[in-house]
């Protein structure tokens, strides 16, 4: 077993994010990541969403897109059910990296830009020690760089669904 903090830096390199903090929460089963702007956009038939990621780490400016694999009814700090979009991305954590979900939320009043949720980690091999943080150092810069292989999953073909898919609050 591999020993981390109760907060400790990631990387998300398919969405172009060398280095984000991220509180480990084995409380919240999806992870989340801070998301603001959301709009639905229509590419090769496939629903993807474009948003920014506000922190100090990138150009105030920068927009993300990604494909949505799915829509689903998270509680959010409050206990409240919010219906979040979620997207996939390689997580870099140290040296060693995977494919995870994350949730696309407002997280503007939270102290972190991420929560990794206890389904990003398990099976890992990793025992959170909740009295340290920035055990497993920065993410290795060579898994940083965006993974291009259209066979990884990132370019999922999802089932074609009608209407909006716009959660509550969210331009469309």
């Amino acid at each position: 077993m591999r020993e981390i903090g109760w907060r400790e830096w990631i990387a998300l390199p398919d969405l172009g994010i060398p280095r984000i903090k991220a509180k480990i929460d084995t409380g919240a089963r999806t992870t989340a990541l801070h998301a603001v702007e959301l709009n639905v956009v229509k590419k090769g038939g496939l629903e993807w969403v474009e948003f920014s990621v506000p922190f100090s780490g990138l150009p105030k400016d920068q927009r993300f897109t990604a494909p949505i694999v799915d829509e689903r009814e998270i509680k959010n700090t409050s206990g409240q059910k919010e219906l979040r979009y979620i997207i996939e991305s390689t997580l870099v954590l140290n040296e060693r990296h995977w494919r995870i979900e994350l949730s696309l939320a407002n997280r503007e009043k939270m102290e972190f830009e991420v929560i990794l949720g206890r389904t990003a980690i398990r099976w890992h091999g990793y025992l959170i020690n909740p009295g340290r943080s920035y055990l497993a150092g920065l993410p290795e810069p060579a898994a940083t760089t965006p993974h291009t292989d259209p066979d990884d999953g990132l370019l999922r073909t999802l089932a074609h669904r009608s209407g909006s898919h716009a959660p509550k609050g969210s331009k469309t």
